[in-house]
């Protein structure tokens, strides 16, 4: 008979627990926790805020992420590190009650505070080569505090447990709808823009927010792990948007949602050579279709019409994934709070 409690949902086995407070009971492993809970590092900024060597350094992380305390990603050449969910239950209270106003700790956070800055005048600087061009695409359509606020609409007060942005650019829905979130991610295969993304949500306070290097058409994650999946202006950079869509909906959880938003068809040639666009805007219909040889045939769609002629309409495709329930009963998948908001443009 086993001597060990019997885990509830949050809790550590005994043995577990005792492992993990071995890992964390050391000086600079306590810190890099510390330091970790104010969001993902590379080891390049904990050798800077620490001041040890990299391999003293790897080696710590080496010992917190075999203990399960932390979790390592790659981002090209980098490593980042942060918290690891699992442990939450032993790590947050620990962190928590931890004097940050006192040396060590104090002294780190005053040099995490300097690496972000730097951090964020290097992505201000790659952005504001960039600018020019987005600048242009957004006189094209409508404001984007118009398109937000329809995403909100679109979404509802209904509580968001875990959020997927894939294609998240600049963070720009992340930082829109991650407070409304249990847990927030975001995917992007370029390491330059997650850097930005990054500045943008740590100026946010939402450094917490997990950011992952990776393709859209085949992003690394579990199937059905995510409540809501966003795909916000990434459909016409790519040559295979139906695959992409693909690939969304394998991740919706039973109940959960998918929301596309992106160009309605329109005849402006220049951006596929001025702003590397693939497709000249989606139907409804073509949006729809896709998704329904996905597994998701149920979809309301919402178009934002310019205020100027010859501007671009912004569509918002929403779909939502049946629950089991609906699954045996064969109950359709638009609630009506939906197509009330798709005001009669529901497509089945």
């Amino acid at each position: 008979m086993s001597l060990e409690p019997t885990s509830e949902a949050g809790s550590v086995p005994f043995s577990e627990a005792l492992g993990v407070l071995r890992a964390a009971a050391e000086e600079t492993r306590l810190r890099i926790l510390a330091l970790l809970a104010e969001g993902e590092l590379s080891v390049s900024d904990l050798t800077d805020i620490l001041g040890q060597s990299q391999p003293r350094i790897s080696r710590h992380l080496k010992l917190l992420v075999e203990s399960g305390l932390v979790e390592r990603h790659r981002e090209g050449a980098w490593a980042f590190f942060r918290l690891a969910e699992g442990r939450a239950a032993l790590v947050d209270p620990l962190v928590a009650g931890l004097d940050r106003a006192a040396p060590p700790l104090s002294e780190d956070r005053a040099r995490l505070d300097a690496v972000r800055d730097q951090r964020a005048d290097a992505a201000q600087s790659f952005f504001a080569r960039l600018a020019p061009k987005w600048d242009e695409l957004r006189s094209l359509h409508v404001p984007e505090a118009t398109v937000e606020a329809a995403v909100l609409d679109a979404l509802g007060p209904r509580p968001i447990g875990s959020l997927l942005d894939l294609g998240t650019g600049t963070g720009r829905m992340l930082g829109l709808l991650a407070p409304m979130a249990g847990r927030a991610v975001g995917l992007d295969s370029s390491h330059a823009m997650l850097s930005v993304a990054r500045a943008n949500l740590e100026r946010q306070g939402l450094a917490r927010v997990e950011l992952r290097q990776g393709d859209i058409h085949a992003p690394p994650f579990a199937r059905a792990g995510f409540d809501l999946v966003i795909v916000h202006q990434v459909l016409h950079y790519l040559d295979d948007p139906a695959r992409a869509l693909r690939a969304a909906a394998r991740l919706v959880a039973p109940g959960g949602r998918l929301l596309v938003v992106d160009f309605a068809p329109h005849d402006l040639e220049f951006l596929r050579t001025a702003q590397a666009h693939r497709r000249l805007g989606f139907s409804t219909e073509q949006i729809a279709g896709w998704l329904a040889e996905a597994g998701l045939p149920g979809v309301a769609a919402r178009d934002l019409a310019p205020t100027s002629s010859g501007q671009l309409t912004v569509t918002l495709w929403l779909a939502q994934e049946k629950t089991h329930e609906e699954e045996t009963q064969g109950a359709a998948t638009n609630t009506a709070a939906t197509t009330a908001w798709a005001a009669g443009r529901a497509v089945a």
